[in-house]
Formats: C-alpha cells, sequence, structure tokens
C-alpha cells in the first residue's frame, strides 16, 4: 500500500512531490520529453546549449516536449517539430523506440526515444528565442573522439549520449 502524493510545489513545467519518506520531482500538466536519434548519412546530430540548473553548456541529443503548447501532440509530430526547431532538419520518417526513465531515483519523469531519418536540411536551427543552440553533426565512427574533446572543453554530458558510446566503453 502506498502513502498518499502531496504536492510540495507546481510551476508551469514542474512539480514536486512527497510520497511517504520519497521527494521527487516530476513535469506538470502530463507534459512529457521525446529525445531525438538523428542520423543521415552516417552522421548523428547533436546539440549544445547552456543549462541553467548546471551553469554549465551542455552537449545533448536533440528532445523537446511534448504537449507543452497543444494538449494531446503526437510524439512523432513533437520530435519532428523539435528537431526542425533546434537544428534546422526536418525529418521524413519518425519511428518510437520507447519510453525510458531517466533518474527513476528522484523524477519521475520518462522520455520517449525516437528515431528521425530521411533527413532533409531546411534552416539553421538554433531553437527558439533565449535557446543559443548549436548544431553539431558528427560522423558515427568519431563520436567518442568528439564528446572527449567537448568533455575536454568544459561542456557537460547529457547521459543519454551513453547510447552512441555504450559500445565503445563496453569493448574497453
Amino acid at each position: 500500500m502506498s502513502a498518499p502524493v502531496e504536492t510540495m510545489w507546481e510551476g508551469r513545467f514542474i512539480v514536486a512531490r512527497r510520497e511517504g519518506q520519497w521527494e521527487y520531482v516530476g513535469r506538470a500538466r502530463n507534459i512529457h520529453a521525446a529525445v531525438i536519434l538523428a542520423i543521415d548519412d552516417g552522421h548523428v546530430l547533436l546539440v549544445e546549449q547552456y543549462r541553467v540548473p548546471l551553469k554549465a553548456r551542455c552537449l545533448e541529443l536533440p528532445a523537446g516536449l511534448v504537449g507543452d503548447e497543444q494538449e494531446g501532440e503526437r510524439v512523432e509530430s513533437a520530435a519532428a517539430r523539435e528537431l526542425e526547431e533546434e537544428t534546422g532538419y526536418r525529418p521524413a520518417h519518425v519511428e518510437i523506440l520507447g519510453r525510458f526513465a531517466s533518474s527513476p531515483g528522484m523524477v519521475s519523469e520518462s522520455f520517449t526515444l525516437v528515431r528521425a531519418s530521411g533527413l532533409e536540411k531546411i534552416g539553421d536551427g538554433g531553437g527558439v528565442a533565449g535557446e543559443d543552440i548549436v548544431v553539431h553533426r558528427v560522423p558515427l565512427d568519431r563520436i567518442a573522439g568528439f564528446v572527449a574533446d567537448a568533455r575536454a572543453r568544459g561542456l557537460a554530458m547529457d547521459v543519454k549520449l551513453l547510447l552512441l558510446l555504450g559500445a565503445g566503453m563496453l569493448a574497453g
């Protein structure tokens, strides 16, 4: 039997809750995230942007919120919209790969991982006003070195980059 859930604080995008002795945060209003694995001709698209909670620029897979502006928005539509806004690439196809939890010990948020293919460059990207996103198109066979160089420059690394680094890390 679980304890009642108490909302301790709620903002526009986040809510802090307590359930028994557990305190955790999550997304408000049933908003969730789509994370986009966009691979084009042997290259992967990565984005770099300043993240206030980390007080640093962070290297990430492109991502965005689903349902933050339009209730009932489909994951595939939101992912295509966010990929275009952030990177300037429009996908011909978006395939859902599954839902994943990023930090299940303290955050109830999960994200839907999608694969975007058939990419067409239609703009510069960079995000919406104030996002200041830098787009990187990185050869897949050079991803480990690119990430190492970014880390050496002081960039934070989003844990979802492990998707691209995993096999190399396992091999030693």
